[in-house]
């Protein structure tokens, strides 16, 4: 039987090619050839639609059964919630992060405790057996249960797969895997995508649900195409710096659950710890009020979470102030200050600005603007303003404070830590007291807020 001969498509204009180059002859594009699978052409049917064979049948939405989805525990409640509840059988979770983050510890962990009560098979591509050994005994992980295969090809890996019939499965990483198929080098796009696609097929077929471990770039996205976070069910980052004792891990992309749900580690000598009370490790340490320092209660999928807003202004002697920000956009930074001097009169353009998240995580919603425009006040004109006070709102261009989605709920958890007043928008005005100890004051504009402090 003859043997197939390698194509390459052009990303950017499709133009088939017979061999690899740096640059497409066509659109003049650079590294843009990939290696692809050659087609087989057919003439069954070919041009008569209305004469093809079809093996589905068109239904109506009610039609369709209602079932409910099975979920199974991995054994760590932060990973359950990110999740949406448990795993699910027949799902494809993308676990992505910065090298020595705690990627593989977590899902070694996951798997070695899952394996008591069901088939796990554990696959690496980039360590041995030993070193995977070595991790589980250091971290006192039971041994006498999960199954280990260190191979990066595919096919053999769904060869195994299908005899030994695992619950789950976890390919640590997907970036070392490749196929017998395609002749280009594991880790390519194409290599990639081929690779996953199998992978897929295989949790659907056989309802096996799959772990894939990704690497990302300097930038922090997951390395390979952007197709490959369209092919998985569940796409989790984890946030953080490698250095620091806390991991967050959020929930990108979820078809069984939220998105923008968040679990929360601290790394210990045992492994990766839930941590039960996410809002104490954000909240602020000091003996006493200090400039600079806000407190606000951030909506982080399901829950809210008290985090301490740090602001830091101070005078600039360069030409072009300084605006950075840890956790929070940098672009929404700006805004800010342009508001603060239009409505609050008071010009920073002579001032750098440095604003932080305390507790590494990061923080997507809108409700820590009128937090963050408070937090740069105090440090400016160097006030305390009390540590049991909690501010959240959003703050328009034209200086009023926008309600936030869940604002009782926020608050219930301020009550919950202590806190005596909290500054919020007039319209997430509670309807009863949320807390004895709770003085609820409501603000309309930017202006308002200034004159209370």
């Amino acid at each position: 039987m003859a043997k197939t001969t390698a194509q390459f498509q052009c990303r950017e204009c499709a133009s088939i090619l017979n061999k690899w180059a740096g640059q497409c002859p066509d659109c003049k594009g650079w590294n843009c050839i990939e290696e692809i699978k050659p087609a087989v052409s057919t003439q069954r049917n070919r041009g008569n639609w209305t004469e093809r064979e079809t093996t589905t049948d068109i239904v109506t939405l009610n039609e369709v059964p209602e079932t409910d989805t099975a979920r199974f525990s991995s054994q760590l409640d932060e990973l359950d919630r990110v999740l949406g509840g448990g795993m699910v059988h027949g799902s494809v979770v993308l676990l992505g992060g910065d090298p020595g983050i705690g990627k593989s510890t977590i899902l070694l962990q996951c798997l070695t405790r899952v394996s008591q009560q069901y088939g796990t098979l554990y696959v690496t591509g980039e360590e041995s057996l030993q070193q995977v050994n070595l991790r589980a005994k250091r971290l006192d992980l039971p041994r006498d249960q999960l199954k280990l295969l260190s191979s990066t090809c595919v096919e053999e890996i769904i060869s195994h797969a299908v005899k030994l019939q695992p619950t789950v499965i976890v390919i640590d990483s997907i970036q070392t895997i490749y196929t017998d198929s395609l002749q280009s080098a594991a880790g390519s796009v194409s290599q990639i995508r081929e690779s996953t696609a199998l992978l897929v097929r295989l949790a659907k077929q056989h309802n096996i649900a799959i772990f894939l471990v990704g690497h990302v770039t300097k930038e922090g996205q997951l390395a390979g195409p952007r197709v490959l976070e369209h092919m998985v069910d569940t796409v989790l980052y984890f946030e953080g710096d490698s250095s620091t004792r806390y991991r967050v891990i959020r929930a990108v992309k979820n078809r069984f659950g939220a998105v923008n749900e968040i679990g929360i580690f601290a790394m210990t000598d045992q492994g990766l710890k839930t941590v039960s009370n996410p809002s104490a490790i954000f909240l602020s340490t000091h003996d006493k009020p200090v400039s600079g320092s806000i407190i606000m209660v951030s909506r982080e999928g399901s829950r809210p979470i008290l985090v301490e807003i740090q602001a830091l202004v101070t005078e600039s002697h360069l030409g072009n102030p300084r605006r950075i920000s840890v956790g929070l956009e940098a672009n929404r930074l700006a805004m800010l200050l342009a508001v603060l001097q239009r409505h609050g009169g008071i010009p920073l353009y002579d001032q750098d600005v440095f604003i932080n998240a305390v507790g590494g995580v990061r923080i997507n919603e809108t409700g820590a603007d009128l937090a963050i425009i408070l937090a740069i006040l105090s440090s400016f004109r160097d006030k305390p303003v009390s540590n049991r006070l909690l501010v959240f709102g959003e703050v328009g261009l034209s200086g009023e404070i926008r309600p936030v989605p869940n604002g009782e709920e926020r608050l219930k958890e301020a009550g919950k830590h202590g806190f005596e007043t909290a500054i919020i928008p007039a319209a997430n005005k509670p309807r009863g007291q949320p807390a004895k100890v709770l003085k609820v004051i409501t603000v309309n504009h930017l202006s308002d807020t200034l004159n209370l402090l």
